[in-house]
């Protein structure tokens, strides 16, 4: 959430940050009802004190006439008629602030569409291979590791079965991620719930932008996590944190669902876009002055995965129309495909600023006797599966349609 301040005394800013984003959002409507429930909320507050002023008045006079009795009871009822006026401008002014992206940083480099993207380097230089590479779906058939025809049995398109070896090798790569980054980059590591509160997916800012590509449960009311950056976000919601312990450093292992809107085409072959997936999130919470450092950290902490498995990869900073929803600054991590032939996105790295601390309400005291000040939040994959999955099978695969394990994840595909 954008700080109210800025959107009143510098409209101009957050309108040219509106507009590198390409975004369309009616800003003087939020102008207007700030307004609205400003005046408001000063007429209350005035006929409050006039109202508690005559009924002091009231109580040393001997004056109980019949009209000053009905003058209090008429103010009694103005003022709850403007509260009333004032929570309902309110509760416009905050649904309206939940709508608002966050602000691109000034050094986020301009454009609209992924082309505009800046690769700013590369790891790696994709092999040669002395056959046609195969593209996982049809590796992970021959090798009777992927079933797609079960998956659609259980649950319908966009779902798979991961057998035998193949499953193995999903646990594998998900140790892998996980030793590295708590023993190696020094995250804590959080088992987390798989559905959440309103209020959780409200403080990342899933919702309400979201809600048509969330799975929801009516009943109870619960969600279910698109990301674990979603209940990362509540750990420390309504707190404030020590200055001494920044940064937090959290790291998790989930399912992720999300309602996957595909067209037809090759983008929906084999397992790269799912309903259901798998991710090992990384997030922290930092000092405002310390979070565009912590930034290229958690970059390089992801890539490092990347690294130890030897899979080419660049890293790319999107340009600012392509900015996530709480995004202020944002690298992708694509490794390279042989198969599919295409860089596949297997981490988006973010600062999101004080964006999802204002709506989670996380502040900390940068020094004792000091006010406190909103955390920023930093998240990103690390990494998300199964693309990395599909990374490995069509990299490591062999002329006779056998796939190498990487020598990073041999410990871990070692029968128990």
């Amino acid at each position: 959430m954008i700080d109210i301040k800025l959107i009143r005394e510098n409209p101009d800013l957050v309108r040219h940050g509106l507009e590198r984003r390409g975004d369309t959002f009616a800003l003087d409507r939020i102008l207007e009802i700030d307004g609205l429930y400003r005046a408001l909320l000063r007429q209350t507050e005035e006929l409050r004190a006039e109202h508690n002023e005559t009924s002091k008045n009231l109580g040393r006079s001997q004056d109980r006439s019949p009209q000053l009795i009905a003058q209090m009871r008429e103010m009694g009822e103005r003022i709850a008629l403007l509260q009333q006026q004032t929570k309902e401008a309110k509760e416009n002014l905050d649904s309206l602030l939940l709508e608002l992206p966050n602000m691109p940083l000034a050094t986020v480099p301009p454009g609209r569409h992924e082309e505009d993207n800046v690769v700013v380097r590369v790891w790696g230089t994709p092999q040669e291979f002395s056959f046609k590479p195969l593209p996982h779906w049809e590796l992970g058939e021959k090798l009777d590791i992927i079933d797609f025809q079960q998956g659609v049995k259980l649950s319908g398109t966009r779902f798979y079965v991961l057998k035998g070896l193949g499953a193995r090798l999903q646990r594998a790569l998900i140790a892998l991620m996980l030793d590295v980054h708590v023993h190696e980059h020094d995250y804590k590591e959080v088992y987390l719930p798989s559905m959440v509160k309103r209020e959780c997916m409200e403080s990342s800012g899933h919702l309400p932008k979201f809600g048509d590509n969330l799975y929801h449960d009516e009943e109870d009311d619960f969600w279910f996590v698109p990301t674990a950056e979603v209940p990362l976000t509540n750990l420390h919601r309504d707190e404030i944190l020590s200055s001494d312990n920044l940064p937090l450093s959290y790291v998790a292992h989930t399912p992720c669902f999300r309602r996957e809107k595909m067209s037809a085409g090759a983008d929906t072959r084999g397992i790269k876009r799912g309903h259901q997936f798998d991710k090992v999130e990384l997030y922290k919470f930092t000092a405002p002055e310390d979070s565009e450092g912590e930034l290229e950290r958690l970059v390089s902490d992801a890539e490092k995965i990347c690294q130890r498995l030897a899979i080419p990869h660049r890293v790319a900073e999107l340009c600012s129309g392509e900015l996530g929803f709480a995004a202020t600054k944002t690298y992708d991590i694509e490794v390279w495909a042989p198969g599919c032939q295409e860089w596949l996105e297997v981490s988006s790295c973010s600062n999101c600023g004080d964006f999802q601390a204002r709506r989670a309400n996380i502040r900390y005291r940068p020094e004792a006797g000091a006010g406190t000040q909103f955390v920023h939040t930093l998240n990103g994959s690390g990494l998300a599966l199964p693309r990395v999955l599909i990374a490995v099978l069509e990299n490591y695969q062999q002329a006779d349609g056998t796939v190498l394990v990487p020598e990073a994840l041999q410990p871990y595909m070692r029968a128990s």
